[in-house]
């Protein structure tokens, strides 16, 4: 019974796969009608096609393996423009889609599948044989099925890891986004199950927390009528001494009766709020505990046994490594671990494809492990367990390993890297070429590998799940990859940090480290501050420019750093405190403000304080952004700008020489400069920020000088700030032209010295 219920729901989750996929694959061939050498579509129409074929090998659906196979081939072939897709080549194409949504519905035809297959296959062999003298080679590069009597040609020992396994049933992207799908297993005796959508469960894990946060209000009011209790006491001791004093001057005995009874009365209150504060320290204890037990309850009921996603893998090993002629024992650890549904429903693809990844390049046939003093049997290992908060998933095999030295040529070979820098990435980065998008190590399309999409799907699924991956090999050894997640994405681990007096979380998974740096350390190159770590440089960009908002902090020597990023592209992030770690329930923003910059979600901090967690890809691109337009804040200028000195200047040039000297020529003399790299840039600059001078050159790519100061004079909010232009040319018909569009002073560049400059800033603005 568990079975049928388990190959129902693979079966179910194939049917949606194929209608997701077959959507997009009738809209890029519709659009092909229009323009048929649309490199986009023609990449979507492939991938559709591929993820198709992974897909319904996973469920052992042959039909659609071979129908997918030969319309990714056709794609592929149009992709190379060695065929242009017409009316009657899409018509057929459209068939084929047709036929792959029957075929998913278990109502395909064997006699038209057949047929469209050759016809569509003809598609490539008609345009090749119209152009070649020969005979056409087939356009399907599939390798043949080999039996266990008729085992392949091995592979050389120094073949490398492939970085494009085949697709598996939720390759692509659109799995996150597909409809609700029913359990992946069966329900273990014994137990009752509803179903329950995910945006339900989303919405009770969001009230739970919100209960959870609503609870611990309590103790701030706690605390409060404990200074009011501190406060009652000191009352009750005035009033002592009142009494006593009344005594002892003899006072008469209306005044003696009264401040008695005010006595008995204030201890009275005192006893009462007592009691009262007992009970609500209770309270508190209780209703903390009880939502703590129904965020865990809530939290529990999305979770499910990781052996949910592995039941379709011991098969496709067996038939894989049949079809190799290899022999592997799969071991799969971890099969009760926890994991929440959502992540379960998008882990399987990257799962697959490193699964089929190790199959096909890194276990090595029998007579290649019996020369390595290796038996027969390969083991490749599947393993799945909770570590520091997070789910952490391990493919590894005892293969061949990767040939780095291989990999690096191959790199060089590609144009990826320069000869000389490949010599110095060391195996770690080495590694991490592996996961780029189209790169591959095989020279061969099969049905298994070669088309440059298998780790490229890995990486980009596990990063948007706000994990990361990475890779580890020993040549003769083996490899391993390893995943690292977070459990639910209800919930997410993070860093909470203070940017401009406001709380924001940054999620742990994607920070490299914090530290804390002296100013000393700091050096300078084009403008851009850095610092060394390790063997690497990371520039630095302070939070509040990039979030655009003020600092927080006082000047000091020390920086709060937070390096971002991943692999080669880094970058320390300057904050004005950190604040430590803290799990927060995740907020998704309303729909109707669009994408937030810089921010992905919201949360409810314990004190009630609502924070925004930060989506680190898109600060990596404003940071980007920043760097491009050379506008990064440094330290000295940060510092101008907290003690309330300095007159800020915008230096607009595209000649990164002349925008250094005149940035230098001005700092030193306690202005506070921004550099811009053209027109167009110094337009966005100066409608973001408040400028005291703006000096600009004439020829620039974008936008000249000429067009970027009448821009400024229009503008009724920008149109009494001075505008300084310094050009090369000494003519008067552009010394005229700059003053007719409102230039307020005209300085050649070859006329000037520093204090020819620095005159012409303090005639226009005065000293900084």
């Amino acid at each position: 019974m568990s079975d049928e219920l388990g190959d129902f729901s693979m079966l179910e989750l194939f049917r949606l796969e194929v209608e997701s996929q077959t959507g997009i694959m009738t809209d890029g061939l519709l659009a092909l009608e229009h323009n048929a050498g649309d490199a986009g579509r023609l990449e979507a129409l492939m991938r559709a096609a591929h993820s198709i074929k992974g897909a319904a090998r996973m469920v052992d659906v042959q039909a659609g393996v071979k129908l997918a196979h030969t319309m990714e081939d056709c794609f592929v072939l149009a992709q190379n423009g060695e065929v242009v897709l017409q009316a009657a080549q899409i018509d057929l194409l459209l068939n084929g889609v047709d036929q792959l949504l029957a075929i998913a519905r278990a109502e395909g035809d064997d006699a038209l599948l057949e047929s469209l297959c050759q016809q569509i296959s003809a598609i490539g062999e008609q345009n090749t044989a119209s152009d070649a003298t020969g005979p056409s080679a087939p356009p399907s590069a599939a390798s043949p099925t080999h039996s266990l009597d008729n085992p392949p040609a091995e592979t050389p020992p120094e073949e490398t890891h492939e970085t494009a396994s085949d697709a598996a049933a939720t390759e692509s992207a659109s799995r996150a986004s597909a409809p609700s799908s029913p359990p992946f297993g069966a329900v273990a005796a014994g137990d009752d199950a509803v179903r329950v959508s995910s945006e339900s469960l989303n919405r009770l894990v969001g009230l739970a927390g919100e209960v959870q946060v609503g609870s611990r209000w309590l103790r701030p009011y706690s605390e409060a009528l404990v200074q009011i209790k501190h406060r009652q006491a000191e009352l009750i001791s005035l009033l002592d001494r009142l009494n006593d004093n009344l005594y002892a001057s003899g006072g008469d005995e209306y005044s003696k009766t009264l401040t008695s009874e005010i006595q008995t009365k204030a201890n009275r209150c005192r006893h009462l709020l007592s009691d009262r504060m007992i009970e609500l320290d209770d309270f508190d204890r209780r209703m903390h505990n009880l939502s703590n037990r129904l965020h865990s309850e809530v939290i529990a009921s999305r979770m499910r046994p990781f052996a949910d996603v592995t039941r379709g893998f011991p098969r496709m090993v067996r038939d894989v490594s049949r079809q190799l002629g290899k022999k592997v024992d799969l071991r799969i650890e971890g099969l009760n671990t926890q994991v929440d549904r959502d992540i379960l429903g998008r882990i399987e693809a990257p799962l697959n494809h490193l699964l089929r990844n190790a199959l096909d390049h890194g276990v090595e046939s029998p007579q290649e492990r019996r020369r390595a003093g290796k038996d027969e049997t390969a083991v490749l290992k599947l393993s799945a367990m909770h570590n520091s908060g997070m789910l952490s998933l391990h493919v590894e095999d005892d293969g061949r390993g990767i040939d780095l030295e291989r990999l690096r040529e191959r790199i060089v070979a590609k144009g990826l890297v320069t000869q000389a820098m490949a010599a110095e990435l060391s195996d770690g980065e080495l590694l991490e070429f592996l996961f780029l998008p189209g790169f591959s190590t095989r020279e061969q399309v099969t049905e298994i590998s070669g088309r440059g999409v298998g780790l490229d799907v890995v990486h980009s699924t596990v990063q948007q799940m706000r994990g990361v991956v990475r890779a580890e090999s020993v040549l003769g050894e083996g490899t391993r990859f390893l995943l690292q997640l977070p459990l639910t994405l209800s919930i997410i681990r993070s860093l909470l940090v203070e940017v401009g007096g406001e709380p924001y979380a940054i999620p742990l998974a994607r920070i490299d480290r914090t530290l804390k740096i002296h100013t000393d350390q700091l050096e300078s190159l084009e403008g851009r501050q850095y610092f060394t770590l390790g063997n690497q440089h990371i520039g630095l960009v302070f939070a509040n420019q990039v979030l655009a908002c003020k600092s927080g902090v006082e000047r000091k020597d020390t920086l709060s750093v937070v390096v971002l990023g991943e692999r080669l592209q880094r970058s320390g992030l300057v904050v004005d405190r950190l604040l430590g770690e803290r799990s927060l329930v995740v907020h998704p923003l309303d729909d109707r403000l669009g994408k937030v910059q810089d921010i992905s979600a919201a949360s409810i901090l314990e004190n009630g304080e609502p924070c925004l967690i930060v989506d680190v890809d898109d600060m990596l691109r404003s940071i980007d952004i920043l760097i491009a337009g050379g506008r990064l804040n440094r330290v000295e200028d940060r510092n101008l700008a907290e003690d309330g000195s300095g007159k800020r200047i915008l230096v607009v040039d595209d000649s990164i020489t002349v925008r250094e000297v005149e940035r230098n020529m001005l700092v030193t003399r306690g202005y506070k400069v921004d550099v811009a790299v053209d027109g167009m840039d110094g337009w966005n600059a100066i409608r973001m920020e408040e400028y005291d001078l703006v000096i600009s050159d004439i020829d620039m790519p974008r936008m000249n000088g000429f067009e970027f100061v009448s821009l400024i004079k229009r503008d009724e909010r920008l149109k009494n700030t001075p505008v300084m232009i310094v050009s090369y040319k000494d003519r008067e018909e552009d010394r005229q032209r700059g003053m007719e569009v409102g230039a307020d002073y005209y300085l050649t560049k070859g006329s000037f010295h520093d204090e020819t400059l620095i005159e012409a800033v303090v005639d226009l603005i005065g000293s900084a």
